[in-house]
């Protein structure tokens, strides 16, 4: 049986905007190790449920969704936003 992980995505560390944060995503573990091709020499496998993204509304509806389709899963809490204030004067101190 395939073990899910249920998330919230994180604010992009390289942009300032927070688009579809609020959104509770649900993916699977690979099932197996990724091997290179031996024709292009990309990594992959035949692991086809590590294509698969699910995304819910809340936390409760994701992990209904899994409950409902008998997944194993985990959820990883949302991590907490920490503000740094700071005046713009405070960079020439």
């Amino acid at each position: 049986m395939a073990k899910a992980r249920i998330y919230q995505r994180p604010k992009n560390a390289m942009q300032s905007g927070r688009a579809r944060t609020d959104r509770w995503l649900l993916e699977f573990e690979p099932a197996e190790a990724k091997r290179p091709d031996p024709l292009t020499g990309w990594a992959g496998s035949g692991d086809t449920r590590e294509q698969v993204r699910l995304g819910f509304a809340t936390a409760e509806a994701a992990i209904a969704y899994a409950e409902k389709a008998g997944l194993a899963f985990e959820v990883v809490p949302a991590p907490t936003r920490t503000l740094k204030l700071q005046a713009y004067a405070d960079n020439f101190r």
